[in-house]
């Protein structure tokens, strides 16, 4: 790392600290020739492809966005948004993938708006998976309403990371 001020090619780190919910790394730095100080941010860059091959960076905020305008006229607060970004990203961190398909991004939100909110969860489907009939969103009110509940869910509010699988399951709806 260079040093902004002097240049020099070496500096120093003499604390690090993991930030934003341990996507990032603080690092304090000073230069041996300068003996100023200086701080950086180390984070990890996950990117999407498009469609089209356009690479870009994640932006939970274009997810969260997104599934903004499906929870208009719905009981969904903005916690619950961040929340659901939250999950999104974490999830797709989780696959281990620096670049991410477009399609990965809208198959990781569908899960969890599923849970926060059925009739959202409709309308951002029908519009992702192109619903082009009547017996498509049949289908689709069918496969929500087969689906157990989230167990870590009190009152709509998503507890935790947890993605459900999309679909009927084997399991017994829960009983509360």
């Amino acid at each position: 790392m260079h040093c902004p001020f002097c240049r020099h090619e070496d500096t120093k780190v003499s604390d690090s600290r993991v930030i934003e919910d341990g996507t990032a790394i603080r690092r304090r730095r000073a230069c041996p020739l300068c003996e100023r100080k200086f701080t950086t941010v180390e984070q990890i860059v996950l990117t999407v492809v498009k469609r089209s091959g356009v690479v870009e960076a994640f932006d939970r905020d274009k997810v969260i966005k997104g599934v903004r305008k499906a929870c208009q006229g719905r009981p969904v607060t903005d916690f619950q948004l961040a929340v659901l970004g939250q999950q999104v990203e974490e999830a797709l961190r989780a696959s281990g993938l620096a670049q991410i398909p477009a399609g990965d991004v809208g198959l990781a939100i569908l899960g969890p708006l599923a849970d926060l909110d059925p009739v959202a969860y409709l309308r951002f489907a029908s519009v992702y998976e192109k619903f082009d009939s009547l017996q498509d969103f049949s289908d689709e009110i069918e496969r929500i309403k087969h689906r157990p509940p989230p167990e870590d869910s009190v009152d709509g509010q998503i507890r935790s990371s947890v993605r459900r699988p999309r679909g009927p399951t084997n399991q017994e709806p829960l009983i509360g």
